[in-house]
């Protein structure tokens, strides 16, 4: 992809035995379960300041609170602090991690670029929409920037086309329907249609390394494809196919299976149809959740669960492999997602115990 964040060029080759030993040194300072929960039964975000100002995220939070101890400015101090995680990271890695690893985060390319369309579309502050940025894929902190400043999709389409990036090329496509309906979601589908194909042509070849990363890649196309399945079942598409809204490239969803589930009438038929898959243990589980909270935020955050663990997963294999470097990304971004939750939590006065379920210790 075109724009790349500012890291130095990655090195040469495929030896891991340099970048994994600095990964797992970073992993060793990831916080552990018991500090989760001493910052779980904090009285106050100024508490939550206190223990984690000699942790890693210590100069970031001070940078953060010079205006303010707020849950605000810690919350932009996390994600400063993932990003510069995210960027250290790479800038170290082999040419082959770099590219791996590369492809995956592209998906943050995605969740940048819906963000902003999102903003746009619901005409949100500039701030607002950067507020819930991470710049963590091809696209810098500056370039997304720019991005959030422009008055409207339009403009940020055009922008991306001046770029050379290759995100322009679907949602130019796609812009037309937009403009008909005001529908974002032939934005959006566009947007996903040409990053699970994109990543899926990276991330071709029988290398060990290669079928790992493919095997996540494959487990996060599943995810958009059954949460696109349990939205559609709420949904009249007005004669329009549901074939439409398939992704190619997922690891046990194929397009036979999403378009049986398509055709399905509540959610009890789609997790039957689930069976044979490794995702209808991880659904079942949270169903009487969903049937008293109605929400598919309850799926969602159970499919984020369940690829979690398998990209943490991927970390117990090869020593010398990609996946050492793939689960403490993903353990990293589950820190600051916890994080996050309790900041938010404990600034509304939600009970410990509430904040527990919502998340993903490992």
């Amino acid at each position: 992809m075109s724009a790349q964040t500012a890291t130095k060029a990655p090195t040469p080759g495929r030896d891991y035995g340099y970048g994994n030993a600095r990964v797992r040194g970073m992993r060793s300072r990831l916080l552990s379960a018991r500090t989760f929960d001493e910052l779980m039964t904090s009285s106050d975000v100024n508490k939550i300041i206190q223990q984690l100002i000699d942790t890693e995220y210590g100069p970031d939070i001070e940078t953060a609170i010079i205006h303010g101890r707020t849950p605000a400015a810690v919350d932009e101090a996390f994600r400063a602090n993932m990003v510069g995680t995210f960027q250290k990271v790479m800038g170290f890695l082999n040419a082959e991690a770099h590219d791996l690893v590369g492809t995956l985060l592209g998906r943050w390319d995605l969740f940048n670029i819906k963000s902003i369309i999102r903003g746009k579309h619901m005409h949100l502050m500039p701030e607002e929409i950067e507020d819930g940025l991470y710049a963590v894929g091809a696209l810098s902190p500056a370039e997304l920037h720019v991005l959030v400043q422009l008055e409207d999709i339009r403009a940020v389409v055009d922008t991306l086309v001046t770029w050379g990036s290759p995100y322009a090329v679907p949602l130019r496509g796609a812009l037309a329907a937009y403009g008909e309906g005001g529908n974002l979601a032939s934005l959006e589908l566009a947007l996903d249609k040409y990053y699970s194909g994109w990543a899926a042509e990276r991330l071709s070849g029988r290398r060990a390394n290669v079928v790992l990363a493919r095997r996540i890649l494959g487990l996060q196309v599943d995810s958009i494809n059954l949460l696109t399945t349990f939205r559609l079942l709420k949904n009249d598409l007005g004669g329009i196919s549901p074939r439409i809204f398939f992704l190619a490239g997922g690891a046990y969803v194929s397009e036979d299976l999403f378009n049986t589930m398509s055709g399905l009438s509540d959610v009890d038929e789609v997790l039957d149809a689930l069976k044979t898959t490794p995702y209808a243990r991880q659904l079942e589980a949270v169903i009487a959740t969903y049937v008293e909270e109605g929400s598919l935020s309850v799926f969602e955050r159970a499919l984020e669960d369940y690829v979690m663990r398998k990209a943490l997963d991927a970390g117990r294999g090869d020593p010398l492999g990609v996946g050492i470097t793939i689960a403490y990304l993903w353990a990293k971004q589950n820190e600051v997602t916890n994080l996050r939750i309790i900041v938010k939590g404990t600034a509304v006065g939600m009970p410990s115990d509430r904040m527990r379920k919502e998340l993903i210790i490992v």
